[in-house]
């Protein structure tokens, strides 16, 4: 194994805990939420169903037409 490697190695070793970190952030945001009673689990359940179907641009174009009618 050469140097590149190694270091391609702790790169994706990084990522890897700053992926279960924002993970872990995320779940608690959604838990604290439902816990306080902002949001149901089935009103997560079908916001992220809907942004799982929907195309990067459409999510953009959501989120403006949010803005604009605040």
């Amino acid at each position: 194994m050469n140097i590149n490697s190694i270091e391609m190695v702790g790169q994706i070793a990084d990522l890897k805990e700053v992926d279960y970190k924002n993970t872990l952030a995320v779940a608690t945001l959604i838990e604290l939420l439902i816990e306080k009673g902002i949001i149901t689990r089935s009103e997560f359940s079908q916001k992220a169903r809907e942004l799982e179907l929907a195309t990067e641009a459409e999510i953009t174009l959501m989120r403006r037409c949010k803005s604009i009618e605040k």
